[in-house]
């Protein structure tokens, strides 16, 4: 959307094939692109057909982006995210389907196989005209050390991938003149307090984004807030539950929080059933409904006097928690395969014993 919002253009709304998944713009208010199949949704093959809004800043579209395949801990998806070809080739489709940047998991010196993934990330999206940032994951554990860990990761970051002297800093995502960075919280207590008071002598100091909404006493420490993919939690859980509840509650939040940067939240779906840490968890993708709910309730909540200036895609390419849109938005083409199958067995009756 951002590179086309000053032209009255009109997209044709059309479904995101399996077989050619790159050969669309996944552009926020122009089109909804799901799966070229009798499978889609209604509302995925009409697709929206309207102009772009032409608005002074609009939303950039960023891309939740992990970093750490061909790391021995995470399951193998067919390439590392420390080959300079793959990403390359990563920044090219994203730039094709009309994201803004990846907004990358990082921890610091934790995981060092990851932050040496997110520097040559940002060199090679330096070298490609492309738009990076850093998602800071806290400390999981509530053991006295989660604020030293921030207070040196953002040192960290700073000295190598933000300030003035760190290479490919062009790369890296600004909002206003500042350098713009998401927290994804845990339970480690950090003093954002002190993080803030720290962060506020650089340069130019960061744009602090947290996940939802912080404790209440750090408030004053963050300057926006950003949605992020909510899987039901009932009992026992709706794989239907596309996170509307959680969205339209998210949005009338902050409403309330006008001197506050909101980013919005669109996903695909979820599935956690690969990773190492399951808990058994699934958002039906729909066959892209899921997407476009989420994408619907985007636009709903963008208030044109007030516009959000991002929107958050969870995610690139989490396989492990099945929320990846690099192979496309929709699982159409498998689940109308497995109906075809289903529909091709002989009924209970007629089917030999074993």
């Amino acid at each position: 959307m951002a590179a086309h919002s000053a032209h009255q253009t009109k997209w044709r709304g059309v479904c995101l094939s399996m077989r050619r998944p790159w050969s669309f713009l996944l552009v926020i208010g122009a089109a909804l692109l799901i799966a070229e199949t009798s499978g889609c949704s209604h509302g995925a093959r009409q697709g929206m057909n309207r102009p772009l809004p032409n608005l002074q800043e609009p939303s950039r579209i960023l891309a939740d982006y992990q970093p750490w395949f061909g790391d021995r801990k995470h399951i193998n998806v067919g390439y590392s995210t420390m080959d300079p070809n793959v990403l390359r080739n990563q920044i090219q489709r994203a730039r094709n389907m009309g994201i803004y940047g990846f907004a990358v998991d990082w921890y610091g010196d934790r995981r060092p196989f990851e932050d040496r993934s997110y520097a040559l990330l940002q060199r090679v999206a330096a070298e490609n005209n492309f738009k990076v940032c850093l998602m800071y994951d806290e400390v999981p554990e509530d053991n006295g050390t989660a604020t030293d860990d921030a207070l040196q990761s953002f040192d960290k970051a700073y000295r190598n991938y933000i300030g003035p002297e760190a290479p490919g800093r062009e790369a890296y995502i600004t909002y206003q003149g500042r350098p713009v960075i998401f927290i994804f919280p845990k339970r480690g207590r950090t003093n954002w307090d002190r993080v803030r008071e720290a962060v506020n002598q650089w340069e130019n100091p960061p744009i602090l984004i947290y996940k939802d909404e912080p404790p209440q006493q750090y408030a004053h420490d963050f300057d926006g807030f950003y949605a992020w993919v909510h899987v039901s939690h009932r009992t026992p859980p709706d794989p239907h539950d596309w996170g509307k509840e959680y969205l339209e509650t998210f949005y009338r939040r902050m409403e309330q929080r006008p001197g506050k940067i909101i980013v919005g939240g669109i996903w695909p779906g979820f599935d956690d059933r690969k990773a190492s840490w399951s808990l058994n968890r699934r958002m039906d993708r729909r066959c892209g409904q899921t997407f476009e709910d989420t994408l619907k309730e985007f636009h709903r909540h963008d208030d044109p006097e007030r516009p959000m200036p991002f929107v958050m895609l969870a995610t690139w390419n989490d396989y492990e928690e099945g929320t990846q849109i690099e192979t496309g938005i929709s699982d159409c083409k498998s689940q109308v395969a497995q109906q075809q199958q289903q529909q091709q067995q002989p009924p209970p009756e007629q089917q030999q014993p074993q």
